[in-house]
């Protein structure tokens, strides 16, 4: 479908757009969770394309990270049994329908590590022989563990099994990309895009290289079309990159918001101000508060979606914030993450590049702590967060973030499904127990390898509400225990496998009290019990 060009982009309504997208072609897309960077306007003129009759169909959708509004917004417009036929991404959990739509063997589901589809991207964009990495051995994406196939319909092998100077290595086999769906604020008169107003940069511009590459067109949704011209700073889409824009001006930056200064300039200390309104309580505030604890300073640190954004939260309302820089795989350095809905976004950031670029610098070794959740953990400090119940939820940048942190906590309640804990008078007190257990004998997926850890020499620190646990070369080892818990009762009846014991010191009572806004350090008796 390679179409002439011009050095100039065509400017289109997004039903004229989409148009140009044709029956079973392969459309890359950038955004993120919350709606960061989504071209939300042409995917939902797709939608309307194909609910009309009109095609097209059978496509095969591909993207990095998670993208929608957990309802109909994002790649939710693609769930509609006939319009994709497969769908290789990076995080399923935005998209409620397509993942059902997956669990109903309606599609091809396949995930792959959230970074190695970006540099993939970049990859296919260069027309070199896909991404080779070490990134993914071991887990759910390497061929002997599934090769990233997540339904019985998923039967081609995306990743294949190499040998490099006696190492192991995956490839990741590159594809042709017909259509690529990018975003930025503001088109000039030149025809550049950029992306000063967005919230981040992600991997725009390694998918509209993949579909240049591939002979395939670029479409591209901005907000803003201006007579003059932009600073070639902002510029992340340069105009021989891209055939065809789209003016949407009620664009929005998030889901949430049509825009927000502060998620893409720069602030200070006051941005980071934090209420005890605003910070988590019982069960949460014990784990983000313990997590804390293994926080020193100097420090770059990540920190992953759910429970673990709390600890940031913790941190500012300890004042130590900015002892330390937090990055976060979508490119973002410095500043404050936000969490719940808007993830992947940060207030007051320091530094904005491409999330290819962040991954690049993720697998060199650039995190030194990284606080995770975690849904599953086994007798192997193995831990799954990608598939839970049979449902597919992808790793996002996981992959990438804990195969390489020098430091690796995971933080989660010790059960899921209807816990409930009071904390009061330095003790924890557990009114009803979680349903589902999550350290089982043998986790569902492999989504971090704890033989893999231990072979790299890599610290990994386990965090619940009642216990903390370390990864040992003979398995979990329990270093610490909540006051008011009882071993055997509370901890060892509802692990699927039984843990080192030997002598487990008590959490700190002050993590069990009212909130200080200054969680504990831990002492040096402490420390040593976490090596």
């Amino acid at each position: 479908m390679t179409r002439s060009r011009s050095i100039r982009p065509t400017r289109m309504t997004a039903r004229e757009a989409v148009a140009l997208v044709p029956n079973g072609a392969t459309l890359a897309l950038t955004g993120a969770g919350g709606g960061v960077l989504e071209p939300e306007s042409l995917l939902n003129a797709l939608e309307e394309r194909f609910l009309g009759g009109d095609g097209p169909a059978e496509l095969t959708a591909v993207y990095a990270l998670g993208m929608g509004d957990r309802g109909r917004g994002g790649t939710g417009h693609l769930a509609h049994p006939g319009l994709v036929k497969r769908v290789i991404g990076g995080l399923w959990t935005w998209s409620p329908e397509l993942r059902q739509m997956a669990q109903d063997e309606l599609i091809e589901a396949y995930t792959l590590p959230g970074g190695v589809i970006s540099q993939l991207f970049r990859e296919i964009g260069a027309r070199r022989p896909g991404l080779i990495t070490s990134v993914g051995l071991d887990t759910f994406a390497d061929p002997r563990h599934g090769g990233g196939r997540f339904n019985r319909l998923a039967t081609d092998e995306l990743v294949e099994l190499i040998e490099l100077d006696g190492r192991e290595y995956l490839r990741y086999k590159p594809f042709r990309v017909d259509v690529a769906f990018v975003r930025g604020d503001t088109m000039d008169r030149n025809g550049n895009i950029g992306w000063a107003g967005e919230a981040a940069q992600l991997d725009a511009a390694a998918i509209a290289h993949a579909a240049r590459a591939s002979g395939g067109i670029v479409i591209a949704q901005v907000k803003d079309v201006t007579d003059g011209v932009l600073d070639p700073h902002v510029v992340h889409l340069p105009a021989a990159l891209v055939d065809v824009v789209v003016h949407d001006a009620a664009q929005r930056q998030t889901h949430s918001a049509p825009f927000d200064p502060r998620l893409c300039g720069a602030g200070d200390e006051t941005d980071f101000d934090v209420r005890a309104a605003d910070l988590p309580h019982g069960a949460r505030a014990v784990i983000a508060r313990r997590a804390v604890a293994e926080v020193g300073s100097d420090q770059i640190i990540n920190v992953g979606f759910g429970i673990p954004t709390f600890v940031v939260d913790e941190l500012a309302a300890a004042g130590r914030l900015s002892d330390n820089t937090i990055v976060i795989e979508q490119g973002i350095f410095g500043g404050r993450p936000l969490s719940g809905d808007l993830f992947g976004a940060s207030a007051s950031p320091e530094v904005m590049h491409a999330s290819t670029t962040q991954f690049d610098l993720i697998n060199g070794g650039l995190i030194d702590l990284t606080c995770l959740g975690m849904a599953q953990v086994d007798r192997t400090g193995s831990v799954n967060v990608s598939r839970i119940g049979g449902v597919i939820n992808g790793p996002g940048g996981f992959v990438e973030i804990s195969e390489s942190a020098r430091h690796v906590v995971f933080c989660g309640t010790f059960a899921a499904g209807g816990l409930d804990v009071e904390c009061g008078d330095g003790r924890l007190h557990i009114v009803r127990e979680g349903r589902i257990p999550k350290f089982v004998d043998t986790v569902e997926q492999i989504t971090f390898s704890g033989g893999r850890a231990i072979r790299d020499g890599q610290r990994v620190t386990y965090v619940t509400e009642r216990a903390v646990f370390v990864l040992t070369p003979d398995g979990l080892e329990l270093t610490e225990v909540a006051p008011g818990i009882d071993v055997e009762r509370d901890i060892l009846a509802h692990m699927g496998f039984e843990p080192i014991i030997t002598r487990p010191i008590p959490m700190a009572p002050e993590l069990f009290t009212a909130h200080t806004h200054r969680p504990p350090t831990p002492t040096d008796h402490q420390q040593g019990a976490n090596r």
